[in-house]
């Protein structure tokens, strides 16, 4: 049963997750991003820097706040999906319902 999987590996990286919850609200709180993920604060942190130093979102202040802008274009890091961009993959997670 495919629900057996569950807590034993993933298709999604953290980074992913991350993107794809940052995808859907550029404004969300970094406290906000660990739970919907499912990590630790200090882990979303170092995926946030992570994706910033490679070129995936920038941060931008916002008074007290944190904005985060994606950077649709650049490409995934896999060879085999070296290809398409980020774009992409945000599409298939961040489509409203009545477009799926």
């Amino acid at each position: 049963m495919v629900n057996e999987q569950t807590g034993r590996w993933s298709f999604l990286t953290g980074y992913a997750r991350v993107l794809i919850v940052v995808a859907r609200d550029p404004a969300i709180r970094l406290c906000d991003i660990a739970a919907a993920c499912h990590i630790t604060e200090r882990t979303a942190q170092n995926i946030v820097t992570g994706l910033e130093q490679a070129g995936y979102l920038r941060r931008e202040r916002a008074g007290r706040r944190t904005r985060y802008i994606l950077c649709l274009d650049g490409t995934l890091r896999h060879p085999t999906e070296a290809h398409l961009p980020v774009r992409a993959l945000l599409e298939l997670f961040t489509r409203h319902d009545g477009k799926r």
